[in-house]
């Protein structure tokens, strides 16, 4: 399965979701999950198949250091944040799911679902998305 933007997100993007400013949450997901980018819509849709594990908090951890800026040479809008980490942890998931979260489940809404091609596990040690120095999300 291909990373993903979720649909819901691309009509989202002008009105409802600020990256910058509002809570962005990044979670891990199991091999259970299968991202559907047309269905799946708010974090209730998903949040069945999170991954769980020692010093992995339910709901994932609260994007930092977030940006947005304009690439001129390469005629992007880019997203970017700092790497996640979950310090010592034991926990295992072949996805991360981007959310806005607002406190509800049922409100909160999907950005985009990464795949990390299988299935990345931690045991006691950290566990670390690392995004990509292009940004997390180009939209050209």
């Amino acid at each position: 399965m291909a990373d993903v933007v979720f649909n819901s997100f691309k009509a989202k993007i002008m009105s409802e979701i600020d990256l910058d400013t509002d809570t962005i949450k990044c979670a891990l997901m199991t091999t259970a999950y299968t991202p559907n980018q047309d269905t799946h819509i708010f974090w209730d849709d998903v949040s069945a198949n999170e991954a769980s594990g020692t010093n992995y908090t339910a709901g994932g951890s609260t994007m930092a250091g977030t940006n947005i800026t304009t690439d001129t040479s390469n005629n992007e809008g880019v997203y970017d944040a700092s790497d996640v980490t979950w310090t010592s942890a034991t926990v295992s998931a072949q996805y991360a799911v981007l959310y806005k979260s607002t406190g509800t489940a049922s409100t909160s809404p999907l950005v985009c679902c990464f795949d990390f091609g299988s299935e990345k596990t931690s045991s006691g040690g950290n566990f670390v998305i690392q995004w990509h120095d292009d940004g997390i999300i180009n939209l050209g």
